[in-house]
């Protein structure tokens, strides 16, 4: 307790808090196994108690090899004894440079989004886009005209394939920025980042409204499956409202003013039809 009441303790400080922490629950799991070889039995145990031993021998194993090593980080490291399926992924962000919690990459198609792959450990999702992309061609029969990706996946090897097939990635090229930009390209720029929104706002929404930030299942399997059903409400939510967005066209027909206004309002939201965002959570 009190190298933890520090604010900033010392290296040495650190590890001989950490050296007394590991001889405790290297004592207490002694202590188990003596009871165990005396003859008591762990079929009394319920099915989370059985579990959270395993995972306690597994995590002061695990310290062990750290504080032995002097390492700070190890594949596979449980960092939860609730949920020893979490793996801590550096991020970099302001405030908060580690996060805990599943990886998601998703795609962005006509308003719907499209839960492509999702894990617990860290992954780079710039090998997805050949992946989102193809799938993009089963599901239309064609390759989109153009794919507005985050910087992540705009590597050299990505951009080669889209290229291969006709396919326009967004963001600058690689490589120096050229002195003078002309004025289309900074427009075609902005119209990229615009349309890049769409994914972002879709996360947004799917934590603001949808509670995809307070996923409460324990289990891997059951988290998954709430991080699913949420992507599916949102999709869900999109058809819904375009299907009263229709309604309310054919309504207007009685109305010329509000049908028109409906009208063309559905009208400009086609016209991204062909347009592929990805994006990583």
């Amino acid at each position: 307790m009190a190298v933890a009441k520090k604010r900033r303790p010392t290296r040495n400080k650190r590890r001989q808090a950490i050296k007394k922490q590991l001889q405790y629950i290297k004592r207490n799991l002694a202590h188990i196994e003596q009871l165990i070889d005396a003859g008591a039995t762990i079929e009394g145990l319920n099915k989370k108690q059985y579990k959270t031993r395993l995972v306690l021998t597994e995590v002061s194993r695990q310290q062990q090899w750290l504080f032995d090593n002097n390492k700070h980080s190890m594949e596979d490291r449980i960092v939860s004894l609730s949920q020893p399926h979490i793996r801590p992924i550096v991020r970099g962000k302001a405030g908060k440079s580690v996060e805990f919690g599943a990886k998601l990459s998703a795609s962005c198609f006509e308003g719907y989004v499209f839960l492509d792959r999702m894990s617990w450990d860290n992954f780079n999702e710039s090998g997805d886009l050949k992946a989102q992309v193809e799938a993009y061609y089963r599901f239309t029969g064609y390759y989109p005209e153009s794919v507005h990706a985050d910087r992540i996946y705009r590597t050299r090897e990505n951009r080669a394939w889209c290229k291969e097939r006709g396919i326009r990635i967004s963001g600058p090229p690689l490589g120096r920025p050229p002195a003078n930009v002309s004025k289309s390209k900074k427009k075609q720029a902005a119209y990229d980042e615009r349309i890049r929104n769409a994914i972002e706002g879709k996360f947004g929404q799917g934590k603001r409204r949808f509670g995809l930030n307070r996923v409460m299942a324990k289990l891997d399997n059951t988290s998954g499956t709430v991080i699913a059903i949420t992507f599916l409400v949102m999709n869900l939510t999109t058809w819904w409202r375009r299907v009263f967005c229709v309604f309310l066209c054919l309504f207007g027909k009685r109305t010329p003013v509000l049908g028109l206004m409906i009208i063309s309002h559905y009208n400009w939201s086609g016209l991204t039809q062909e347009k592929l965002i990805l994006n990583r959570a």
